[in-house]
This record gives C-alpha cells, structure tokens and sequence, in this order.
C-alpha cells in the first residue's frame, strides 16, 4: 500500500528502544501517545516529516529535568491529526476503568475520528472490530514491555488504513544513571 506512513509509540519512560527508532525513521509521521519521559526520546523520533507527542501521567515535571521543563509545557494532554483519509486522536488513555469500559468511551468520546491511539497499559492491542479503530502501540522502551519493546505502524490513503504491529524480543540494556529531576542520561542505547 502506498500512502502515508504513521510509526505509532508509547510508554517510553525516557528510553526509545534503537530498533523501534529505525522504525520511525522509516515513516512520514511518528505520534507519541504518552509518558515520554523525556527531551532525549523526542529527539531520537526522527520520522521523515513530522513528531507529534503528548504528555502522560507520568511526565511531569518532577519526572523531567530542570532544563526540559520548557519543551515538557509544550506537550499537550491529547491531539488530534489529520491524515489521508480520516483524523487520528491521541490520548494517553490513563482515564481510569477497565479496558472495555475504556473502549466504550473513547468511541463515544471520537466518534468521528477514524483511529484513537492511547497508551498507559504497556500493553500492544490492536481493535478493527468498529470505527473508530482503537490502538495501543504498547511500549517502545525498557520498562514493562509485555513480551518486548514494540510500536504500530499506520499506513494510510485517502480510501484506506492498514496497520501492523511491530515488536522485538526483549534485551537488557545497561544500567542507566538517573539525573536529577528523574531522567536518564541516555534515551537510546549505542547497542545493537
């Protein structure tokens, strides 16, 4: 399928796993749906053409350094993106009840919108079964993976949307130290 091409993450925490990031830089537009947990992630998103992120429950400015406080203000709670197509919200998801009653909410809350992407869970989870589509990339970093860091890959034209999900096996990485303010020193790690 030719079209636009959407690398969907989440639940980073302040690490972007490298194999994840070569992903997104294969694609037009990369959304960040949530606890980024760092400048350092946003910067490794690297998609062709546009980053589109907004804040989790978990980034907060105690859990951000001091010196990207300003680039955490900018992250707002939910967006919306309009693609080939159709419009995509993103939220973070972490508004609380069981998945069911979740789902039932969200297409309540986005009934026009073709896709609603959230994170929260760590948990990857793809629902075709009714518009509009609910997404949950699960997580692209190290912490609570679910079986392997892993990401959502949207293809996307004005008549028609495909998805895929991505994932890799698990590794360890090496022990990062914590600055102040609670981020890492490194968002994405030099092995392969």
């Amino acid at each position: 399928m030719v079209g636009l091409r959407v690398a969907v993450v989440a639940d980073t925490h302040g690490f972007l796993d490298p194999r994840v990031a070569a992903w997104v830089n294969d694609c037009d537009v990369a959304v960040h749906a949530g606890d980024v947990g760092s400048a350092d992630v946003l910067l490794a998103l690297q998609p062709r053409k546009e980053v589109v992120a907004i804040r989790g429950n978990n980034d907060t400015p105690h859990t951000w350094s001091a010196g990207e406080q300003h680039l955490l203000a900018t992250l707002p709670r939910e967006a919306s993106v309009e693609l080939p197509g159709g419009r995509l919200a993103v939220l973070h998801g972490d508004d609380g009840g069981s998945l069911e009653q979740r789902h039932r909410r969200y297409r309540r809350y986005y009934p026009d919108a073709a896709a609603v992407v959230y994170g929260h869970s760590h948990r990857l989870l793809m629902d075709q079964t009714t518009t509009p589509w609910l997404l949950n990339p699960g997580a692209a970093g190290r912490t609570r993976t679910d079986g392997g860091p892993s990401c959502l890959i949207l293809s996307c034209d004005a008549e028609h949307w495909q998805v895929e999900s991505v994932r890799f096996e698990p590794r360890r990485y090496p022990a990062v130290r914590r600055q102040p303010g609670g981020n890492s020193d490194a968002a994405v790690s030099d092995e392969d």
